[in-house]
């Protein structure tokens, strides 16, 4: 007598899939993170606003190499309530720009496909109080005006398309 496969809950999938995540993210293993996003995945935080795997993966796989290369050392991921849906994640790092330290408490949403990818993702952090830590004190003075958090976008935006631009996946 054979068994019948059960069917995977699309939920337990999603869980699944934000937990791999989590996990490449503390190896630093951003070619597995890209690997958990759909084809059509958008991803949006206080720094950057992204469209498809690879603008959001190259992203990832970024700021994973910059850390290996700059600040391994200080490297620390502390990730807690992880569920279909959403997570609470604490990165310790050291900016590669500045290198100065950083602790970012980041709120996580997500929304999966059927197969348990990764569709949409939102984090959610304190830009300021972020930008008070990496940046020192234009972070501090600067750090809750539009236009700083504009420049601050830009010059991602720009990092990301030169890295896109040398490594594309």
């Amino acid at each position: 007598m054979s068994a019948v496969p059960r069917p995977v809950d699309p939920a337990q999938r999603a869980h699944d899939t934000i937990g791999r995540f989590y996990d490449a993210f503390a190896r630093l293993d951003g070619a597995t993170m890209q690997a958990c996003y759909a084809a059509d995945a958008q991803f949006d935080d206080e720094v950057f606003s992204l469209r498809g795997r690879d603008q959001v993966g190259g992203m990832w796989r970024m700021l994973c190499e910059a850390t290996q290369a700059k600040g391994r050392a200080d490297w620390r991921l502390e990730v807690r309530d992880i569920t279909a849906v959403s997570a609470h994640w604490e990165a310790h790092y050291r900016f590669s720009a500045s290198g100065r330290l950083v602790l970012n408490r980041i709120d996580a949403a997500f929304e999966c496909d059927g197969d348990g990818l990764i569709r949409r993702h939102r984090d959610r952090f304190d830009f300021w109080g972020w930008s008070r830590q990496a940046l020192g004190t234009p972070g501090l003075l600067l750090g809750w005006t539009p236009w700083f958090r504009n420049q601050v976008r830009a010059q991602a935006a720009g990092n990301l398309r030169k890295y896109l631009a040398a490594a594309p996946r």
